[in-house]
C-alpha cells in the first residue's frame, strides 16, 4: 500500500485518463465465467467493463478506482443507464449526434454526488462534445487518426481496411496497400515510449517497460490487421478514425445493455485501491483486474499480489492484462493454478490487440 501511494503522488489522478475502457470485455466474460449471485469486484477505470460483469447476475460488481475523476465518470454513466433510454444513453455519452446533453445532464444531476456534480458542471463543454471522447488516451488516438494518419493513408484506404473481405483480401490489401514505408515509421514514431508517456498514458505507466515500445505495437497491430477480425474490432477503428462508427463496446450492445439496466443497482463503486474494496466488501469471487500490474516493480507486484489472493475466494478466479511488463501472480504462488489453455485462446482472440497477453489464475 505504502509503493501504492508512491504512485499516486507521482502521477495525476485530476482528469479523465481512459473515457472507455480498452479491454476486450468479451474476452474477459468467457475467460472468467462467472457463475451467477457471486461477488465481483473490476478495477473501474472508464467503467465499461465494470457494467459489462453485470451480465453474469452478480450479487454484486464493485468498481474500484484510486481515481476520484474516473469514479465521477463511471457515476454519470451508471446514471444515464439507470435513467435515460438506450437511444438516449448512445446521444448523451458521444456515440451518437446530440445537442442536447446539457439538458440531459441537468435531468441526471439529481442522481449523482454532489461531488460529481461540482465536476461535471466545471466541465460541462467534456458532455457536451461527449465524453467517451475527452480522455487522455483518447486524445491521443484522435491526434493519431487526425494529424498523423492523413500523412500516411488517405481517408479512403482506411476505409478500404476496414471494409467487408475475405481473409485473404485483407492480408493482400495490408502488404500491397497499408504496410508501406511511411507507415512503419510514423507508427512506430507515435507509439513510442517517449511520445505514449507524453500524450497517452503517463511516463510513470511506463517505467518498468523494457522492451521497444514502438516495434512491440507496431508487431501486434501488424497482426491484427491482417485479420479479417480487424473489420469488426471496435479498439482498431477508434484507433484509426478516431470514432467507434457503427461499432459498439459490450455494454452498449442491445442485447447486454438490457440486462446490465436491470442489474445495474448491483454496481457499487468504490474509492481506493483493489485492497480497499477487499476490506470494505469481503473476499470476491472473481476479479477484474485490468492491467494494474504494468507500473509496478517486482516487489510491488508481490505484495499487492499477496494482498489480492487473500481477498479471493478458494476456487475463484482473477484475469488480467500484460501490456509490456510481464507479470504473472500463478508464479509467485502455488494456491494459484495459471489457465493455460483459457488464457491463450483469450489472448488469441483478444480485440485488445496492443495487449501481449491476458491471463486467468485460479486459487484451488
Amino acid at each position: 500500500m505504502e509503493k501504492d501511494n508512491q504512485l499516486t503522488n507521482k502521477v495525476s489522478f485530476d482528469f479523465i485518463r481512459y473515457a472507455n475502457c480498452w479491454e476486450d470485455a468479451d474476452i474477459l466474460l468467457e475467460g472468467l465465467n462467472a457463475q451467477p449471485n457471486k461477488k465481483i469486484m473490476s478495477v473501474a477505470s472508464a467503467g465499461d467493463n465494470s457494467f459489462s460483469l453485470l451480465v453474469t447476475n452478480p450479487e454484486m460488481v464493485v468498481a474500484v478506482d484510486v481515481s476520484e475523476i474516473q469514479l465521477y465518470l463511471v457515476e454519470l454513466k451508471k446514471a444515464a443507464i439507470t435513467h435515460l433510454e438506450y437511444e438516449e444513453v448512445l446521444a448523451f455519452l458521444g456515440f451518437k449526434a446530440s445537442s442536447k446533453r446539457s439538458e440531459t445532464f441537468n435531468n441526471l444531476k439529481e442522481h449523482l454526488s454532489s461531488k460529481a456534480i461540482q465536476y461535471w458542471e466545471k466541465h460541462i463543454d467534456q458532455i457536451k462534445d461527449g465524453v467517451i471522447n475527452q480522455g487522455k488516451f483518447e486524445k491521443y488516438f484522435q491526434l493519431f487518426s487526425r494529424k498523423i494518419l492523413p500523412f500516411i493513408h488517405t481517408k479512403k484506404t482506411a476505409e478500404r481496411l476496414l471494409n467487408p473481405k475475405s481473409e485473404a483480401e485483407q492480408v493482400l490489401f495490408y502488404n500491397k496497400k497499408w504496410n508501406t514505408f511511411r507507415w512503419r515509421m510514423l507508427f512506430k514514431i507515435f507509439f513510442s515510449k517517449y511520445i505514449m508517456g507524453k500524450f497517452g498514458r503517463d511516463p510513470e505507466f511506463l517505467k518498468e517497460v523494457e522492451v521497444n515500445v514502438g516495434s512491440h505495437i507496431f508487431e501486434k497491430a501488424a497482426h491484427q490487421l491482417k485479420s479479417q477480425a480487424a473489420q469488426d474490432n471496435f479498439i482498431l477503428r477508434y484507433n484509426l478514425t478516431g470514432n467507434f462508427g457503427d461499432l459498439l463496446p459490450h455494454y452498449l450492445q442491445p442485447a447486454h445493455f438490457k440486462i446490465i439496466k436491470k442489474n445495474i443497482n448491483r454496481l457499487h463503486i468504490k474509492q481506493g485501491f483493489a485492497e480497499d474494496a477487499i476490506n470494505q466488501y469481503g473476499e470476491f469471487d472473481y476479479m477484474n483486474l485490468s492491467n494494474i500490474f504494468e507500473y509496478m516493480d517486482r516487489e510491488q507486484f508481490h505484495i499487492v499480489s499477496e494482498n489480492l489472493v487473500s481477498g479471493l475466494k478458494e476456487g475463484g478466479k482473477m484475469a488480467y492484462w500484460n501490456l509490456m511488463v510481464p507479470r504473472r501472480m500463478s508464479k509467485l504462488f502455488k494456491e494459484l493454478e495459471y489457465q493455460e489453455t483459457t488464457s491463450k485462446e483469450m489472448t488469441a482472440k483478444d480485440k485488445g490487440f496492443f495487449y501481449n497477453q491476458f491471463i486467468v489464475d485460479q486459487l484451488v
